[in-house]
């Protein structure tokens, strides 16, 4: 699905889907669908691109008929280092998942963990356990206000600085490591940004449980969850809230 007439004419506002396997992702599709039940004249395009090719392909937007892109969360923080200005949440926190073209300039910004900490106000989320401390962890943690969190992570020294960095004070920080017995149960919601691959140290998890990998990519927090029977949340199963989001950036 194009624009209303099914065709890309000189008026479409074409935006991209960039991914390593960004065509077979449904967020195109959706967004797409969008925009036609909305008469409004745009289309985003699915670009399939390899780590290689990323710098080459972004750069050369600042010259295309491409008004921007929504990034897929393998290439987050690689696009922050591309455009030629952020916003504060995409400096600070280290990524960018939304870039737009203004004259021959990108600008980024962090749209996802925004769609993320609305669903979760909107599903009376209040207790949150955070695991990880990468650009999707700060991201989250700038945004957190009205949540309880606590912070888990493998090296609690990297732990503190991490909460030194987005300026939490008094951060209940804890240990998250293979042989532990970790019970999440007390907590309504589990988010994942950490690059562990084994959660077997996971005795009980919240009631849903939240990260950022799409179908492509291997979630240890699916797995256990699967084990476990939890619900578990990824960025494709959050495609509808993100593809309204990034219609309501750009209409």
């Amino acid at each position: 699905m194009m624009n209303n007439d099914n065709q890309i004419s000189k008026e479409t506002k074409l935006f991209g889907y960039i991914g390593e396997h960004a065509g077979v992702s449904r967020f195109s599709a959706i967004s797409n669908k969008l925009y036609k039940a909305d008469g409004f004249d745009a289309m985003m395009i699915p670009m399939n691109i390899r780590e290689d090719d990323l710098y080459f392909t972004v750069a050369n937007m600042k010259k295309s008929h491409v008004n921007g892109a929504v990034i897929s969360s393998e290439y987050v923080s690689d696009v922050l280092e591309i455009v030629d200005d952020a916003t504060s949440l995409a400096k600070r926190s280290g990524m960018c998942d939304i870039i737009f073209r203004e004259g021959e300039s990108l600008s980024g910004d962090v749209f996802s963990i925004r769609v993320l900490t609305e669903l979760l106000k909107d599903m009376h989320i209040r207790r949150v356990a955070l695991i990880g401390i990468n650009h999707y962890a700060k991201a989250f943690s700038f945004l957190a206000c009205g949540f309880e969190v606590s912070y888990f992570n493998e090296n609690l020294e990297e732990l503190m600085a991490f909460t030194k960095d987005v300026d939490l004070a008094q951060a209940d920080i804890n240990r998250i490591a293979d042989g532990m017995n970790i019970d999440f149960s007390a907590y309504d919601a589990v988010l994942d940004f950490s690059d562990l691959e084994d959660f077997s140290m996971i005795e009980k998890l919240a009631e849903f449980n939240f990260d950022m990998k799409n179908t492509k990519q291997f979630s240890a927090l699916k797995q256990r969850c699967n084990e476990l029977g939890k619900k578990y949340i990824s960025y494709d199963d959050m495609l509808d809230n993100l593809a309204q989001a990034v219609y309501k950036r750009i209409k």
